[in-house]
């Protein structure tokens, strides 16, 4: 996403959740446990994304910092001139308590979901 944004000419802003362990963002700009961050490559130096973490150096209010936001704390990221992108669901811990559903129980609401039909 990121890639395709910048390649448009889009600016990548990432949503955070602050709460998570391990989040290093200046504290002063969080808001309801939550920070917006420019990850475009004018605003983000030596920005590396990988399958752990987003990490880059900003600066904020004119303070350089180092920004670390491991993965699992990224709620969404976004193109701040359309507003469109992508939510991310962290739903990975409670996929675990979900009942698994028979075989029977699955071709039952299979067959109630609605059809469509091609109209001319």
């Amino acid at each position: 996403m990121h890639e395709w944004m910048a390649d448009n000419s889009h600016t990548p802003h990432i949503v955070v959740d602050t709460s998570v362990d391990g989040v290093t963002v200046p504290p002063e700009h969080v808001k309801d446990g939550k920070i917006i961050l420019n990850i475009s490559e004018s605003a983000a130096h030596n920005l590396k994304l990988t399958n752990d973490a987003v990490s880059f150096r900003a600066r904020f209010s004119g303070v350089a910092f180092d920004v670390w936001v491991p993965m699992r704390s990224v709620l969404g990221i976004y193109a701040r001139e359309t507003g469109q992108g992508m939510i991310f669901s962290h739903d990975a811990e409670t996929a675990e308590h979900i009942e698994p559903v028979s075989a029977a129980e699955d071709a039952e609401e299979i067959s109630s979901r609605p059809h469509l039909t091609l109209v001319k």
